[in-house]
């Protein structure tokens, strides 16, 4: 009797041990998984802050909560099953696909870039004409930044989640499924939890200069931060327009065979390597981007404009 429960226990002893592993391989590929998307979940956070720019800052959290649901939404309920569907019975499917969501994003950049342009160049040559501006309530713009923002969320975690399965591709299915949920959860709340923890560092900046006995240096740093996050905010909201362009050019090129060996050759050719090759592969992906959001903009304005025949 001793002895078949030392055989027991020994089993389960051995269960928990292959457990054990397995949940460490798991947390090392997810780890792996989410440091190849690493240069997506950049842009990610550098996307989503211009979406809340102008609103009320009492709607910022729930707006970010908001989109952070939409994202997730998009990575494990729409995302996850797709590839997992395309990968058993047509993986080719995936990279075209990506090259789609990618020349969306260089269209979007663009009308985002194409309309910062035009507020500018009106700025600098008013206009004699009065046009009565469009007047849209509170509540319909959070709606339709709130839409916009998960649409772009959408292409972003769509590559996200494509990087992350080419990585476990040959893995299990229950492996596939638990490695995918992870990155999908915790890319989510990183990028949103860092987006949040921007919005309301003023917040925190305007609570360090009004709390009692605060020392000159959290004084200093509370101004600093009042000051300093409008500016952050408009610099973040560039930078993720240009994300939109550079992220949805380098898809484009890493669909395109030719595309990519011809600029894999070029950075063979030039020598260049690191940090100088990954920013003359970002400068020609955000040229590409631009062009191509410019080509399709026109197509697009042609088939939109009304005829007048």
């Amino acid at each position: 009797m001793s002895s078949g429960l030392l055989a027991l226990l020994d089993d389960v002893a051995a269960i928990a041990k292959s457990a054990a592993a397995s949940l460490d391989d798991v947390a090392a590929q997810a780890v792996k998984a989410s440091g190849k998307a690493a240069g997506v979940v950049i842009d990610d956070a550098a996307v989503t802050p211009k979406y809340v720019i102008g609103l009320s800052p009492k709607r910022e959290l729930p707006i970010v909560w908001n989109i952070a649901k939409g994202s997730l939404r998009n990575k494990i309920v729409i995302l996850l099953p797709l590839l997992l569907v395309l990968g058993y019975l047509a993986g080719w499917l995936i990279v075209p696909l990506l090259a789609i969501g990618g020349l969306f994003l260089c269209y979007e950049g663009y009308e985002k870039l194409h309309h910062l342009f035009q507020s500018w160049w009106s700025k600098a040559r008013p206009s004699t004409e009065s046009k009565r501006p469009i007047e849209i309530m509170p509540a319909e713009l959070e709606r339709l930044r709130t839409k916009g923002a998960i649409r772009t969320d959408f292409i972003l975690s769509a590559e996200i989640m494509a990087i992350a399965f080419n990585e476990v591709k040959t893995q299990g299915l229950a492996i596939q499924v638990t490695i995918l949920l992870v990155v999908a959860v915790v890319i989510t709340a990183g990028v949103y939890g860092f987006v949040a923890l921007i919005l309301k560092a003023d917040d925190l900046g305007l609570y360090l200069v009004k709390k009692e006995n605060a020392s000159t240096l959290s004084r200093l740093v509370g101004r600093g931060l009042i000051r300093g996050v409008p500016h952050l905010l408009k610099i973040l909201g560039l930078v993720g327009t240009l994300a939109m362009l550079w992220v949805g050019g380098q898809l484009v090129i890493h669909s395109v065979p030719w595309l990519y060996h011809t600029v894999s050759h070029w950075v063979h050719d030039l020598d260049l390597t690191g940090f100088l090759a990954w920013c003359f592969e970002a400068g020609l992906g955000l040229v590409l981007g631009t062009c191509c959001g410019l080509v399709i903009h026109v197509i697009w304005s042609l088939f939109r404009k009304p005829s007048h025949a």
